[in-house]
């Protein structure tokens, strides 16, 4: 499928007390988080599910967009959610797992607790070092999305990514990525975390962030050991759907 009109509209629905915000990855769409927005709206919570600027339109879109306006994005999702619900969970995938993060961070006791599936925030790769100047001179490299295990019907299932990685936002990302961790202390939400074993675009090195960073006395790691790093459209997508409403249902103030 060609980057023009990719599908992945927001998504918003439900009503009552207790709200979920769904954060996307980098280069993804709401695409990759609308099955687990469905569980949790069946589940009885009210569901934001926002498109991040630049985000399932065209990769150059993305270029032309900081990490400022996707956080933005939530930050004013979150907003909306906090006028209308008594709690609001924010649960994310990938980069949307810094965003959560980052809203815990700035929004303390509003954010109920977070869930975040493959966290980005940070990548090892060495590649990265040279990234301030690379995104000067070439806009974008191969794509990260399809790291998924699972295959639909004999074919690679859709996530509405883009076959390219726009290098000017990925460097803004990584602005983005220091900010959260310098931060990372002033969360103390109850925190569930999932983490694939098996992960091409995140390195482990985001979970030893997570795990001598935060501040959480209530914190729990799950691995995955089927599914890759788009684990919420992968094996075990269920398992995640399930565990994050009993995580959150064991929250729900009387």
């Amino acid at each position: 499928m060609s980057d023009g009109a990719l599908p992945g509209e927001p998504y918003q629905a439900g009503s009552g007390p207790v709200g979920v915000l769904l954060c996307h990855g980098f280069t993804g769409s709401p695409v990759s988080m609308r099955p687990w927005a469905e569980h949790l709206l069946d589940a009885g919570f009210q569901v934001s599910l926002p498109r991040l600027p630049g985000h399932g339109t065209t990769w150059q879109d993305l270029n032309r967009t900081p990490w400022t306006d996707w956080y933005a994005e939530v930050d004013r999702a979150f907003a909306e959610l906090s006028s209308v619900c008594a709690q609001v969970f924010v649960v994310g995938l990938s980069m949307g797992g810094a965003l959560a993060l980052r809203l815990a961070e700035q929004h303390g006791a509003r954010v109920s607790g977070l869930v975040v599936v493959n966290p980005a925030l940070r990548i090892a790769d060495p590649r990265m070092r040279i990234l301030p100047v690379l995104q000067l001179v070439v806009p974008s490299l191969a794509g990260i999305g399809g790291d998924i295990a699972k295959t639909g019907e004999g074919e690679a299932i859709y996530e509405g990514a883009y076959s390219r990685t726009p290098l000017r936002a990925l460097h803004s990302q990584t602005k983005m990525w220091r900010d959260v961790r310098q931060n990372l202390g002033r969360v103390d939400q109850p925190l569930l975390v999932y983490r694939s074993a098996q992960d091409h675009v995140v390195d482990p090195s985001t979970l030893a962030l997570l795990r001598a960073g935060v501040s959480s006395a209530d914190v729990t790691y799950v691995t995955l050991s089927r599914s890759y790093h788009v684990a919420t459209l992968d094996y075990e997508a269920e398992e995640i759907f399930s565990g994050s409403v009993a995580f959150m249902r064991r929250l729900i103030e009387d």
